[in-house]
């Protein structure tokens, strides 16, 4: 494929994503079902890196949530210190606790800010190497598909001629059992049941099912010798 071709279909690609709601791909089984091992190898560093921010935020969402809990605490601890500060009339070890409870706090705030502006920013990242693993896909799924168009047309036109050739074989076959069974019709008024052994015949064809021979009566006589005593063969 030329790259102005190239071009060209990601431009259509493009335009059709144009306002779709484009699910996270590295979470769809279905996705995943798409992909052969070309396609895989050609989206494997887009497919990491999009599952790394999606760690990402996953991650921060949970220390977010632990950092407020922890917030909490120190907050719900300073109140009683600065209360039972205030009836000792002051004290050094509970000053020191409140003080260091209030630096956790404003440590708290400021990775609790941090957090949040990354997160601002992840949905943006993650939504933009979506679109570009989904342009990914769209290419070479097209380039399957049409590999397979052409591979359907070639299975397609092999079945045709199989048929015509099955059906060419089953009338030669059905023209040699009509034949088959005239002769042994014929044979059979002539010789009777016989004709089995006569035409050392395996089947019959009227009936079209195994005949088993008959057994040699004398094992010992040679077919001259059967023909002569009027034994059968």
């Amino acid at each position: 494929m030329s790259k102005k071709t190239g071009n060209f279909r990601q431009d259509v690609f493009k335009q059709a994503l144009q306002g779709k709601n484009i699910p996270i791909l590295t979470l769809d089984n279905k996705w995943y079902r798409l992909l052969d091992q070309r396609t895989k190898a050609s989206v494997k560093g887009i497919e990491k890196q999009l599952n790394n921010l999606l760690k990402r935020q996953g991650k921060l969402n949970t220390e977010l949530v632990e950092i407020r809990k922890l917030k909490k605490k120190l907050m719900n601890e300073i109140v009683p210190l600065v209360d039972e500060a205030d009836q000792l009339g002051g004290s050094k070890a509970l000053d020191k606790k409140i003080d260091q409870n209030k630096r956790l706090v404003e440590e708290c705030n400021e990775k609790m800010e941090s957090h949040k502006k990354e997160l601002e920013e992840l949905p943006h990242q993650i939504e933009k190497l979506n679109f570009q693993l989904m342009l990914i896909t769209m290419d070479c799924c097209y380039d399957t598909m049409q590999e397979n168009t052409v591979e359907i047309q070639r299975i397609e036109d092999w079945v045709k001629e199989i048929r015509i050739e099955l059906k060419k074989r089953l009338v030669r076959k059905q023209e040699m059992e009509q034949q088959n069974s005239e002769i042994y019709s014929y044979m059979h008024d002539v010789f009777g049941a016989d004709v089995v052994d006569v035409f050392d015949m395996q089947y019959n064809p009227e009936q079209k099912k195994p005949v088993m021979p008959r057994k040699r009566k004398n094992s010992s006589k040679t077919e001259n010798d059967q023909f002569a005593d009027g034994e059968e063969v």
